[in-house]
């Protein structure tokens, strides 16, 4: 097992499976392997009940009917998929969670997520999962019969570093799941972040870091002076604020806040942190 970045930032499992391909002629239980593989990525690692399970399209696969892609689409448009990732979601959320499960990666910028969100409103919601499949991206990437996997802390599959750090805000982890477990549930996560091109903290999923979620505009506040020739400016993104201290209800609405530190203030801004009840998820440089 690697020590590593990749086994601390939770995609270690990720980096050591390889891609699960259906070879014709396999036997039984590979069919099996693979079905579960696909439930397994498309509906973003949720548990499915035997009930749940869609036993004509997998028969379909298992006779040769259906490819690992048309399988993959079967999944996505039933209504198992719909009812999970779409009706119950905002909007944006469930496009954020399409490019997750379909293409393995975050969704690029503001125009790629517009013209999703297009697509739903003049075709639906069935030509908008077509679109994804269909796409050259997946063809390229994934083809007739290969399951989609998260790829999207890969360099091949981000087109920039902000892309990168939104990966980590979709998947904290393989054991990680869409929606159960996340702080965001089913409101978006990623909608403000893509359009002002916001990178993002990436810190482990083990520890109080995975609890931090970046907070509404508005959150941020100044502590002391802006930066000079004397020292940088620090970002202390801080969780864990709804906690009770001393008997008492903590003073802050939100429990994520994010505050802007000189150097010559961090030890002093540490001090009241702690003291308020508060965590520190991450320090990165302004």
């Amino acid at each position: 097992m690697p020590f590593g970045p990749a086994s601390r930032l939770g995609v270690s499992l990720f980096d050591e499976t390889p891609p699960i391909e259906w070879v014709p002629g396999a036997s039984e239980e590979d069919a099996e392997i693979l079905i579960r593989a696909v439930y397994r990525q498309v509906l973003g690692n949720a548990y499915v009940m035997e009930s749940e399970r869609l036993t004509v399209p997998e028969s379909q696969f298992k006779r040769g009917e259906l490819s690992v892609r048309e399988f993959v689409r079967a999944v996505a448009k039933s209504e198992l998929y719909r009812s999970r990732f779409f009706t119950s979601c905002a909007r944006y959320r469930a496009i954020e969670l399409n490019f997750r499960h379909l293409l393995g990666r975050p969704p690029l910028d503001l125009e790629e997520m517009r013209m999703h969100s297009t697509i739903l409103d003049t075709q639906g919601f069935e030509a908008d999962i077509d679109s994804y499949l269909d796409s050259d991206e997946y063809q390229s990437t994934f083809g007739e019969n290969f399951v989609p996997y998260i790829r999207g802390y890969k360099t091949e599959a981000c087109n920039s570093m902000v892309q990168f750090t939104h990966t980590f805000e979709l998947v904290r982890g393989a054991s990680s799941s869409s929606l159960k477990g996340d702080l965001a549930g089913k409101a978006p996560k990623l909608n403000a972040l893509v359009i002002n091109q916001t990178p993002t903290p990436v810190v482990s999923p083990a520890g109080d870091g995975a609890t931090f979620r970046t907070p509404p505009v508005g959150a941020r506040s100044r502590q002391g002076v802006d930066a000079s020739s004397g020292g940088k400016v620090y970002r202390i993104e801080v969780t864990g604020y709804r906690a009770k201290t001393f008997n008492t209800i903590s003073k802050f609405r939100r429990s994520n806040q994010v505050f802007l530190v000189p150097f010559d203030k961090l030890s002093q801004e540490y001090q009241r942190i702690h003291r308020q009840g508060g965590v520190i998820a991450s320090i990165t440089t302004v």
